[in-house]
């Protein structure tokens, strides 16, 4: 009886210990899937990663109604890089023209290449369905796009595309040329959009017919519809060239885009350098300009005021010619008789009795020569 009475307990222990592991295992497997549920539940929406190294976007909500706000997260962009948060409908099929640009924010990733933004919650000018668009504004193109619902937005089918064709872009879009010298001054810059697309429907592309949009920072681009001249047949590619041209003065970071119907190809950042010519020609008006204003009155100034005359030119001019003569005479008497008082130790002074060349009755010219005799030359051998 003792025997089996202990055969029994240990029996029952284990069955006990086993039930207990079992319990122990079952509680573990509950709170395992629950916690994944509940990470499941609360994971924000992200974008989907077409490659290694893809920038990913993150959602705070899935749903949001006009006036809420919602939190934009990500990681993955390049560090240090400007981006745009905007709220566009159709998917944004039709480019930022169906976006609300007015409601978009911006923000600089930081050195880890993440980000954190709050965006408002706007309607967008084309209905649902709606996503979030993160792209760069300046360095290389990088999009990502998160679907999003706006709450009481109307929701519409995508529109058909019109166009012949359905084309692609194969590789990276390129902007040849290069600026001349009347670009330096403030001329349109120019470029050659060049691409190389594929059709990838099953009808041929006949000169379709693209639109080329040039953007400046966070507006929308200015849209420019061009005509390609050739066709792209069904599973075919072509190369395909198309002129951009900026307004004149432009200079900064500015976007190409290129649009097939309603479907946006390719965006190409396009860095436009300042014109110095025109601030040269600003800085040289300015310098000149003052310079001939100051010559000029100038001139006037010395044209219209009074003008002196020379006292002592004025009383030469007044004088008889032969006064210059005679006033020069006149001084070389007056040395002439200083020099002889001096020499005889004689005072008197002019015009006394003694002085014969200070007779007031004869002139230098008239005076009798000392050297000059009336009486006749006796000849030779008289007496």
């Amino acid at each position: 009886m003792n025997g089996r009475t202990g055969m029994r307990r240990s029996a029952a222990a284990g069955t006990l210990r086993a039930g207990t592991r079992r319990g122990r295992t079952r509680g573990r497997a509950v709170v395992a899937l629950a916690l994944c549920a509940a990470l499941a539940w609360g994971l924000p929406p992200t974008a989907e990663a077409a490659a290694d190294g893809t920038p990913v976007v993150r959602l705070s909500a899935k749903e949001a109604g006009k006036g809420g706000s919602l939190t934009v997260t990500g990681r993955g962009w390049r560090s240090g890089a400007l981006l745009t948060l905007l709220i566009c409908g159709q998917n944004m099929i039709g480019g930022s023209n169906s976006c609300a640009n007015a409601d978009g924010r911006a923000v600089t990733t930081d050195a880890h290449g993440a980000f954190r933004r709050k965006l408002p919650v706007a309607e967008p000018p084309k209905p649902c369905p709606c996503v979030v668009h993160v792209a760069t504004v300046t360095g290389a193109a990088a999009v990502a796009d998160v679907p999003f619902t706006v709450a009481g937005h109307p929701v519409a089918p995508l529109p058909r595309e019109a166009t012949a064709g359905r084309l692609a872009v194969l590789a990276p879009p390129r902007l040849t040329g290069s600026s001349g010298l009347l670009t330096w001054f403030g001329a349109p810059a120019q470029r050659e959009l060049t691409l190389t697309v594929g059709n990838l429907g099953t009808t041929p592309a006949r000169d379709p017919v693209f639109r080329v949009g040039t953007s400046h920072g966070v507006f929308a681009p200015q849209w420019e519809e061009q005509q390609w001249r050739g066709t792209v047949p069904a599973g075919k590619r072509a190369r395909i060239t198309l002129p951009v041209e900026l307004p004149a003065g432009a200079h900064g970071d500015y976007l190409v885009s290129l649009a097939y119907g309603a479907r946006t190809l390719v965006e190409q950042p396009w860095g436009v350098g300042r014109p110095w010519g025109v601030t040269l020609f600003w800085v040289l008006l300015c310098v000149v300009i003052p310079t001939a204003v100051f010559r000029t009155g100038m001139a006037l100034v010395d044209r219209i005021r009074p003008h002196w005359p020379d006292r002592s030119a004025a009383h030469a001019a007044g004088r008889p010619p032969g006064a210059r003569t005679k006033d020069r005479t006149n001084r070389m008497n007056r040395t002439n008789r200083t020099n002889r008082t001096a020499h005889d130790g004689s005072t008197d002074g002019p015009g006394t009795p003694g002085d014969s060349g200070g007779l007031p009755w004869f002139s230098p010219d008239t005076a009798p020569s000392t050297t000059t005799s009336t009486e006749r030359p006796t000849s030779k051998g008289s007496a």
